[in-house]
């Protein structure tokens, strides 16, 4: 494959007359990834997606991976019914409307210390439209050869078991998930089981490949979605080049820690963008939460909004959630 030769502001530093078409430079060489397509070089710290080694087998950059032609999902209630396995005609579904009930005071309230407690997210009320937001959502899971679920993937599906996900194995014990909080997690589930989705739209953006934007408002502490794909130990995916993988289980034996690879079976969770925690203009951006909570003895990662969220938004979390496990810079 011939290369054509770098503009004349571009002539900075190259090796071997190949350069980085996003830094411009070809220092450290070590780094250069080639396109097997068209040849260009590429620093694995410049990409957009997490390349911390050279990949096995062919490499793509993203203009020739993200030329294939998008194919939407039609909107129709059959097909998207028969996609998703919904138990029900979304025409005849009329999302319930939140109710607030009011209570009584039982002490003074300096005394009372108020728990910031989940919402369940308000689907959208047209049943035309929440068709629309279901068809983003498959036309980005079958581009990438991915099917919906909605919950963890184990065995035989998987590679872990259930039995090896215990949050018992963690060296510091992580937070276990309020009552309140499980009992709204099992409303938003029942409520994705029956067609009400979460108000987002999922679309293309060149530069950021597929993005979750918000359809209506959404007020914060907003229970969204939970981290969903196959589990699999860590170290069976070493050196996978996914750019999706999700921690789930960090054991202090680290042959038993688990992580969530949605490249198979994944939701909504997997287009949600991840935010580039080197930059303060990219962490300002962030307007979700990772968390990963104990539920009934089993690791589970769950996505809240940090604050409300304004129609057309983007939504951002930081990949990370508190461990910095993955290197972001290359993030944008």
């Amino acid at each position: 494959m011939t290369v054509s030769s770098p503009p004349e502001c571009w002539r900075t530093v190259t090796y071997g007359g190949i350069w980085c078409q996003e830094c411009r430079s070809g220092l450290p060489a070590a780094e250069l990834l080639f396109c097997d397509k068209c040849g260009r070089g590429f620093h694995q710290c410049c990409r957009l997606s997490i390349v911390e080694r050279v990949p096995y087998g062919r490499w793509f950059c993203p203009s020739c991976t993200t030329n294939k032609e998008i194919k939407e999902f039609p909107s129709s209630q059959t097909k998207i019914i028969d996609f998703f396995g919904i138990s029900r005609p979304i025409s005849d579904l009329k999302p319930k409307k939140e109710i607030t009930k009011r209570r009584r005071r039982a002490a003074p309230l300096a005394l009372r210390k108020k728990r910031k407690k989940f919402l369940p997210f308000q689907p959208t009320e047209d049943a035309h439209r929440r068709l629309e937001q279901l068809a983003s959502l498959a036309t980005a899971l079958t581009t990438v050869g991915a099917e919906f679920c909605n919950k963890l993937t184990y065995l035989p599906l998987g590679v872990a078991a259930r039995s090896a996900n215990r949050a018992s194995l963690e060296p510091r014990r992580i937070q276990v998930l309020h009552k309140q909080d499980a009992e709204t997690l099992n409303i938003c589930n029942e409520m994705i089981a029956r067609g009400e989705c979460p108000p987002l739209m999922v679309s293309f953006d060149e530069y950021e490949g597929f993005t979750v934007v918000a359809d209506s408002f959404i007020k914060g502490m907003t229970l969204l979605a939970e981290y969903v794909g196959d589990v699999v130990y860590l170290s069976n995916r070493e050196y996978d080049d996914g750019d999706s993988m999700m921690t789930l289980l960090l054991a202090a034996d680290t042959s038993k820690s688990l992580v969530i690879c949605p490249d198979k079976r994944a939701n909504i969770a997997r287009f949600i963008s991840g935010i580039n925690n080197y930059l303060e203009s990219s962490r300002k951006r962030q307007n979700v939460k990772c968390l990963r909570y104990d539920v009934d003895g089993e690791c589970r990662v769950l996505l809240v909004t940090l604050r409300g969220i304004a129609k057309g938004e983007k939504l951002y979390y930081d990949y990370n959630g508190d461990e910095h496990e993955y290197p972001t810079h290359h993030f944008v």
